[in-house]
């Protein structure tokens, strides 16, 4: 397996697991002189993960190959795990310990700590992201946690993963994304780079829709900016349904109120909103002559 990265996190995980253990299989314990550092073999069916990890994908192909290391190398780096009395629950090592399963390893190695469920989080989450584990949407998943259970503040939880607040800020930022494009970006269909230039669309169906586009016609993150900026400059415009519903009433009304006053059936015919005809309908002269009367009259008082 890769070494663990080390860039800008300092001592990490490297500073709690100071030697390395074979795969011999056997049950004798390695003894490492610092206090709660004593790896011991046991049984792979008395460890389960942790729910609560922010790792949430593992990809069957690397878990394979790493499966393949494991058989003849057995793994070089224990777990680290607490004591649940019945079980033990895996802190950092949930992809070594899928592999040894797939391996068929019948004992593994690991480190018993005592840690706080705080300690817990960072620990997973700084592993993670040592080895790049985390998908984009995991990895702010673990901030928010960091930040809403724990209350730590932005530049806090940048510290303890070694990360800018500025990076941090922004990762938690994808998860205003809806969630449809959220697991988009988790399938690697589009990228954070697609993904913040979407969170400029504040209605989710578009934002949906325009990260189909991006996917369906491979634009690039600058092109899809130039999209989202384009969508943005446009003014909102009525649905033509909507426009003709809205004539049809007004004109409806109309009609209405003209048949009240000539007491006779009025039809409207409009070409736009500016142009039309009137159609007054007679059923006999003496209603013919009715009606002229009564513009007669209405002109005259005009007048």
């Amino acid at each position: 397996m890769a070494a663990a990265k080390k860039g800008g996190l300092g001592k990490g995980l490297d500073s709690l697991i100071t030697n390395k253990v074979g795969a011999t299989g056997t049950t004798d314990a390695v003894r490492i002189p610092e206090p709660d550092k004593e790896v011991i073999f046991v049984k792979i069916t008395k460890v389960e993960p942790n729910r609560e990890q922010p790792r949430k994908n593992f990809d069957e192909d690397s878990l394979l190959e790493l499966s393949e290391s494991l058989k003849q190398y057995g793994i070089l780096q224990p777990l680290l795990v607490q004591d649940k009395k019945d079980y033990f629950e895996i802190i950092a090592g949930e992809r070594r310990w899928r592999a040894a399963k797939m391996a068929g390893l019948k004992e593994i190695p690991v480190i018993i700590k005592k840690l706080s469920e705080q300690e817990i989080v960072e620990i997973s989450l700084i592993e993670n992201i040592q080895r790049e584990n985390l998908n984009p949407i995991e990895e702010a998943l673990a901030f928010k946690r960091l930040l809403n259970e724990f209350h730590l503040k932005q530049d806090e939880v940048a510290e303890r993963v070694s990360k800018s607040r500025t990076a941090v800020t922004n990762s938690m930022r994808l998860l205003k994304l809806d969630e449809r494009v959220q697991q988009m970006v988790v399938d690697d269909m589009i990228s954070t780079g697609h993904a913040r230039a979407l969170l400029a669309i504040s209605e989710n169906d578009k934002q949906y829709n325009l990260a189909q586009q991006i996917f369906d016609e491979k634009l690039s993150v600058r092109e899809t900016e130039k999209l989202v900026k384009k969508l943005q400059n446009q003014k909102p415009e009525l649905p033509k349904k909507a426009e003709e519903d809205k004539m049809s009433l007004f004109y409806e009304d109309m009609e209405q109120r003209l048949k009240s006053i000539m007491g006779t059936k009025v039809a409207i015919h409009y070409k736009n909103k500016d142009k039309g005809k009137i159609e007054i309908e007679y059923y006999s002269n003496d209603e013919l002559e009715r009606i002229i009367e009564l513009f007669q009259s209405i002109h005259q008082t005009k007048i």
